[in-house]
């Protein structure tokens, strides 16, 4: 399994080194930050608004 041109154990490493720097309770803050700022990125890179309760996970049909 390769991603990005990291095998398995570079990934492990990679994830041992996020856990000892940001800590075991911190680190889904951190990816969740991380991954708001990629879908930022990414929608100011293509110029497209986001539709509508799509993120959220909200219903307008709810009553």
């Amino acid at each position: 399994m390769r991603i990005a041109g990291l095998g398995l154990p570079e990934l492990l490493i990679i994830l041992l080194v996020l856990l000892l720097v940001f800590g075991a309770s911190r680190l889904p803050g951190v990816g969740s930050a991380l991954g708001k700022g990629i879908r930022s990125f990414k929608t100011s890179v293509t110029g497209e608004d986001e539709k509508p309760g799509t993120e959220t996970g909200t219903n307008e049909h709810n009553t």
